[in-house]
């Protein structure tokens, strides 16, 4: 298997490999429970959930655990590495920093000039077609068939990724935030475009399930697969995206149904023999 140039683990590009990401996770965690402190001050009736101060810490800690030594040292020496600090990075981060809320609470602090810009934003087109589920959910699986496979027989990313650290970040960055995009699509709690109901999300998210699969098995025979990595490698990783992948899925369904408030119908409207409106729990 092609190696990255710098292993984090080793001493090459020390402030890269180690000192970069744990000062940017470190910032970020300052930056949010100032931002709670300050919601908390604000609105002392309304608060700030400490739950979701959890979570997102929660999620800063499984960037950190894949990013720094000894999970990134494993990365650049084994295949199953790489595949476990894609799952940390692409699945497990973004579910728990996004039920943090950062956008909730970014729009509590922001002066109200720019958390009506930041609204207005979210609202707008664009991002209404990057929100919607479909949408993240190509950007997730279209990632994994370009980077380990050979769509179409052009040369897959996995190669150029492994060679060069830029792209290698860079192949990190599209992993966090197209999974967080995704998580935020089906059971995020932020504020954003309006998303399908309930039954569609749970066919997308049903489809993303299928789709890992899919892959994971692809994978495991070797199907079209274009990896430099001994064959036991390539079979660890391929049965940690395939079990690892299950267990992260199946834990953003509990989030969609944590958060899915149900319509029903008022006494009055039932009294007047169905109506059509309708009132959320």
């Amino acid at each position: 298997m092609t190696g990255h140039p710098a292993d984090p683990g080793s001493g090459a590009g020390p402030l890269l490999g180690v000192l970069l990401p744990a000062t940017a996770l470190l910032a970020v965690r300052a930056l949010y429970v100032l931002g709670a402190a300050l919601a908390r001050h604000h609105n002392p009736a309304a608060g700030w959930s400490r739950l979701r101060t959890g979570w997102f810490l929660c999620g800063l800690g499984l960037l950190g655990l894949a990013l720094l030594p000894p999970v990134a040292s494993f990365a650049y020496e084994d295949f199953r590495g790489h595949m476990l600090q894609h799952l940390l990075i692409g699945m497990y981060a973004p579910l728990a920093l996004v039920l943090g809320a950062p956008v909730t609470l970014l729009l509590r602090t922001l002066p109200v000039r720019h958390a009506r810009r930041l609204s207005r934003a979210l609202r707008s087109r664009p991002v209404h077609v990057c929100a919607h589920p479909a949408t993240a959910l190509l950007l997730g699986v279209g990632s994994l068939v370009a980077l380990y496979f050979t769509p179409l027989y052009f040369t897959p990313l996995y190669g150029a990724t492994a060679g060069h650290g830029p792209l290698h970040h860079v192949l990190h960055a599209h992993f966090l935030l197209s999974g967080a995009l995704f998580v935020r699509s089906v059971a995020g709690p932020d504020p954003g475009p309006a998303r399908p109901g309930v039954p569609a999300r749970r066919v997308v998210l049903g489809v993303a399930i299928a789709a890992h699969a899919t892959v994971a098995q692809m994978m495991y025979a070797g199907l079209h697969l274009h990896v430099r990595a001994p064959l036991e490698q390539i079979r660890g990783g391929a049965e940690l995206m395939y079990y690892g992948g299950d267990i992260a899925e199946l834990l953003l369904a509990a989030a969609l149904v944590a958060t899915w408030r149900p319509t029903r119908r008022t006494p009055r409207a039932l009294l007047a023999g169905g109506g059509r409106r309708t009132v959320r729990k």
